[in-house]
């Protein structure tokens, strides 16, 4: 009897732990549960309010679609089009500028060639210059002018060659603005410009040739004073120009130029019944010349070719371009070392004239000088060849010779690019010896052995590490009353079987 009590015992011992642990997982389950349907309903919130967000805007674009249609334009599209207007106003003011440098017109700087006419007498060669008196068909009435612009500076006016300064955006352009009308000059049917039929020019030496009506010739002299070929512009006047209109005749670059209009008149007169012709030759002639306006050298290494600024060094040498600046004077002045009684000196070697493409390779100290006699400006450059210090520094510091050396027997140091560092022996003693000090502190100072395990984020690692683990410690817990209800059960078990033996 007391046999079949303790087995139901055991039996309901067993059953109470069956329902702590079902208890513990269906506890675990549930919390588990309630954490991903708390997280899911919110994920299904964000959603709903998306979707909801996105109706909404859909709803909007529909009844705006409806009510009226505004296209979307992107900010690029808006500075894309407000580019496009800006470069439309600009080429439209470049048309204009154009325009204006095409026909001469516009509020531009502008000399005008006059007093140049003569009275060339006939068949000539129109070598005479006669001055037109009273008498001459020619008195008191111009055919055209001659005029320049695109000059920065206009020098020597008062002779009869002026001089015109351009600078590297300059362009320097000759113009002809016809006042009559050649079929009816000075408002005179009887007077008119004709044809030259045999016509040549004595000063330029142009043989005979057809002038016809007007022949326009241009002479050019580069800067060796070699004349050009002069050109000729046959029946200038009859379809080159219009009156009234200003006709660019040419753009000019460095040089001396010479200009002449050569034409023939044919004057009607009448007495009574009798009517006769008179023809007269006529010239406008006149001269000038075009000099760039700066005042610069660039010397230019022999092996890299790149430009040396002043004080610049090279150990290659150097060539010099004047950027076809012809008309520049230039002068250059070397000097070397000299080893003589009170050491070494600097000593000139030569001080002379200098031309475009000169180039010097030797060692020392090039000075080059260059003045513009037209604008009286002048320029100097210092440039070094080769890779003596001493000299680098006599160039750099324009100290003499002596005066570096002293300096360097103080202490001083001349560096690569020729500048002197002042450095006293008893400071370079003590930096010897300060350095000599940290290296042997450096060297008994021993490494460390290891390094500190980081303590961040310990707390979160065993906030994390439980979280993890919860079902099986909620398990763990729930199974401990279950074994000590079997410890307990044992124990009654074992004392009663005693008993009844």
């Amino acid at each position: 009897m007391k046999g079949k009590n303790m087995h139901r015992r055991l039996t309901a011992v067993l059953a109470a732990a069956a329902v702590v642990i079902s208890f513990s997982a269906a506890s675990v389950y549930a919390l588990e549960e309630s954490s991903g349907d708390s997280s899911r309903s919110e994920s299904r919130s964000e959603e709903n309010s998306a979707v909801e967000s996105s109706s909404e805007e859909n709803s909007a674009r529909e009844s705006s679609s409806v009510e009226s249609y505004v296209p979307e334009v992107s900010s690029t599209e808006i500075i894309s089009s407000l580019n496009s207007i800006e470069e439309s106003e600009s080429s439209d003011v470049q048309s204009n500028q154009n325009q204006q440098v095409r026909d001469g017109s516009g509020d531009m700087q502008r000399y005008y060639f006059d007093k140049n006419l003569v009275n060339a007498g006939l068949d000539t060669g129109y070598s005479d210059k006669k001055e037109i008196t009273r008498d001459d068909p020619h008195f008191g009435w111009e055919l055209g002018k001659f005029n320049l612009t695109g000059y920065t500076r206009v020098t020597n006016e008062e002779t009869d060659n002026p001089v015109f300064l351009k600078n590297v955006d300059d362009k320097i352009t000759l113009w002809f603005k016809l006042e009559q009308d050649i079929d009816s000059l000075d408002g005179n049917d009887d007077m008119s410009v004709v044809d030259d039929i045999n016509g040549y020019d004595q000063y330029f030496g142009v043989r005979h040739k057809e002038f016809r009506k007007g022949a326009l010739i241009i002479k050019h002299s580069d800067y060796q004073n070699k004349d050009q070929e002069p050109v000729v512009y046959s029946d200038y006047l009859n379809t080159k120009v219009n009156k009234g209109a200003n006709t660019q005749v040419d753009i000019f670059e460095e040089g001396d130029y010479e200009v002449a209009l050569d034409y023939e008149i044919e004057t009607i007169r009448r007495l009574l019944f009798i009517e006769t012709k008179e023809y007269t030759n006529y010239r406008i002639f006149f001269k000038f010349s075009v000099r760039n306006g700066n005042c610069m050298v660039y010397p230019v290494d022999l092996i890299t070719n790149e430009e040396l600024t002043n004080k610049s060094m090279t150990p290659n040498g150097f060539r010099l371009d004047l950027a076809k600046s012809r008309y520049l004077d230039i002068n250059i002045k070397k000097e070397v070392l000299k080893q003589d009684a009170d050491g070494l000196t600097e000593d000139i070697r030569f001080n002379a004239p200098a031309k475009e493409g000169d180039e010097y390779f030797s060692e020392g100290i090039y000075t080059i000088t260059v003045k513009n006699k037209y604008t009286g400006q002048e320029t100097e450059k210092k440039i070094y060849v080769g890779e003596n210090k001493l000299l680098k520094a006599y160039m750099t510091t324009g100290l003499s010779i002596p005066e570096i050396q002293k300096k360097i027997d103080d202490g001083a140091e001349i560096t690569d690019d020729g500048n002197i560092v002042i450095v006293s022996k008893k400071a370079l003693s003590e930096k010897d010896s300060g350095s000599a000090q940290i290296s042997q502190i450096s060297k008994s100072i021993p490494e460390p052995l290891s390094q500190p395990k980081s303590t961040i984020n310990k707390e979160s690692a065993i906030s994390s590490a439980i979280s993890d683990n919860l079902l099986y410690i909620l398990i763990g817990i729930g199974a401990v009353p279950v074994l000590a209800s079997l410890g307990i059960l044992i124990s009654v078990y074992m004392k009663s079987k005693k008993k009844t033996e």
